[in-house]
């Protein structure tokens, strides 16, 4: 998964679940995008060192040229190998193994067949008429007899439907105009159990002058150390402080603009988030 808020996102579904709910069928019939994708399916990737959504690209091939992002790539890879044994009967079979080798945090059901050409088949998770995943499946590689999955990419979890982000726990906030905004933009969650850090939050931030974390901490349970200035859950806002918009449940975000302190506006008043000095992670 992607670096930094995505990084973040992709530990907390693991930790959460994966697909929790869904029972419906992995390949349904569905109806053609509106444009499909109508390039080649065999196209050569390259791996990269950087995670930009370039190297994604590069990595993702065929697959990630078949989304249709609001935004960037979010995710990507391949080509995906398979053990001589592990090759399906039928490109579904091929889907199915993408999941069971990889464990994607992907949606489990409701992907249609875009197009088949050459001996690969793509398959697409739509919404609202576009691509937001997208695997190839390949029959009879070198050494590999059989269906199995051979590259695959998705656009941010924000951009998949809330019923699904919702199963997994993923805390997807809006913008003013009520729109989703991507987890490489703001994302939330709670600490870790396994770190006794289940009572604080973190809030990740990424603008231009880069990454920022900001931590809810009531009960105390981070090093002060760790934090530029303690958690404050009663302050006044501060006069030069603007509302980003930014939405989530009841917590609305101010920022000032030297952007030291997170103000989150709730239903009982206004709390200080710290800056970290550093992000934080559980380990």
């Amino acid at each position: 998964m992607r670096r930094g808020l995505a990084a973040v996102t992709a530990a907390l579904v693991a930790a959460v679940g994966c697909g929790a709910g869904e029972k419906a069928d992995l390949v349904v019939e569905g109806s053609p995008p509106a444009t499909p994708y109508a390039g080649p399916l065999d196209i050569a990737t390259t791996t990269r060192d950087t995670y930009t959504p370039q190297a994604l690209l590069a990595e993702s091939g065929a697959a990630g040229r078949a989304l249709e992002c609001d935004g960037e790539i979010y995710d990507g890879g391949g080509p995906d190998g398979w053990s001589g044994g592990d090759g399906g009967d039928s490109p579904e079979d091929g889907l199915r193994l993408f999941f069971d080798m990889f464990d994607p945090q992907m949606p489990r059901s409701g992907y249609r067949v875009e197009r088949s050409a050459d001996g690969r088949v793509l398959y697409s998770y739509d919404v609202g008429g576009r691509t937001k995943v997208a695997v190839v499946v390949a029959e009879d590689q070198k050494g590999r007899p059989g269906w199995g999955p051979e590259t695959n990419a998705s656009c941010d979890p924000a951009e998949l439907p809330a019923s699904y982000t919702d199963s997994l726990g993923l805390e997807i906030w809006t913008d003013s105009a009520g729109k989703r905004v991507p987890t490489t933009t703001l994302t939330s969650y709670a600490g870790a159990e396994h770190c006794g850090w289940e009572t604080a939050h973190f809030l990740g931030i990424a603008r231009g002058e880069g990454y920022r974390q900001y931590v809810r901490d009531p009960d105390g349970v981070l090093a002060s150390v760790l934090l530029t200035t303690p958690y404050d859950d009663d302050v006044r806002m501060p006069a030069d402080a603007q509302d980003t918009g930014y939405r989530y449940g009841h917590w609305r975000l101010w920022l000032t603009k030297d952007r030291t302190t997170a103000y989150v506006r709730t239903s009982d008043g206004v709390e200080a988030w710290p800056l970290a000095k550093e992000p934080i992670a559980c380990k």
